[in-house]
C-alpha cells in the first residue's frame, strides 16, 4: 500500500529501508486516512508487514480507534490479511480488503470479501481529503466580522467609515 501508490510512496522515497523516520510518516499518514476512512462506522484493522522484524510479536495496537497490526517475525502481512478476512467471513461479517497484491486479491474475493486496490483507496482518500478541505474553507468564509455583524451595526460602521 505504502509503496504502490504516488500518495504514500512520495513519504518513502527518502530511503528505501523500514527504519527511517520518512517510511514512519507515511505509515503514519496511512493510518490516519484509514481512520478517517473506517470513521466509526467500521471495525478496522490496518497491516504492516513485520516478517523480516525478529521482534515483531503480531500483536494489535489501537491507533486513532483502529487495530493495528505488525504480522509477526516471518509471516507476511498477507498471511495475516487472509487469515483476518476468513474469520471475519465465517462470522458472518462484511469485509473489505483493500491491496493490490495479485495473489492476495484472489485469495480473498474467493472467499465473498470486497476488494479494493491501493489506487482505488488513494483516490478514495484524495476525494475525502478534497471535501474536508472544501468544508473547512466554506466554515471558514463564515466566520469573517462582517458576516457576524447584524445589519444595522454593519450599516454603523460603514456610515463611520465613510465619516459621515
Amino acid at each position: 500500500m505504502l509503496r504502490s501508490s504516488g500518495y504514500y510512496a512520495h513519504l518513502t522515497e527518502v530511503t528505501p529501508d523500514h527504519t527511517h523516520d520518512a517510511f514512519n510518516l507515511a505509515r503514519e499518514a496511512l493510518i490516519a486516512d484509514v481512520a478517517t476512512f473506517a470513521g466509526r462506522e467500521f471495525e478496522t484493522t490496518l497491516v504492516f508487514d513485520g516478517a523480516g522484524n525478529p521482534g515483531s510479536t503480531g500483536e494489535p495496537l489501537s491507533v486513532a480507534g483502529i487495530d493495528v497490526i505488525f504480522s509477526s517475525a516471518g509471516v507476511s502481512a498477507d498471511s495475516v490479511i487472509e487469515e483476518l478476512a476468513v474469520k471475519a467471513v465465517a462470522l458472518g461479517r462484511e469485509v473489505l480488503v483493500v491491496t493490490s497484491d495479485a495473489s492476495l486479491q484472489w485469495t480473498v474475493l474467493r472467499g465473498k470479501v470486497t476488494r479494493m486496490s491501493a489506487v482505488g483507496f488513494c483516490e478514495e482518500m484524495q476525494g475525502v481529503r478534497r471535501e474536508v478541505e472544501e468544508a473547512a474553507e466554506r466554515e471558514a468564509s463564515k466566520r469573517t466580522l462582517g458576516e457576524r455583524l447584524d445589519n444595522r451595526t454593519r450599516e454603523a460602521l460603514e456610515r463611520i467609515a465613510r465619516g459621515e
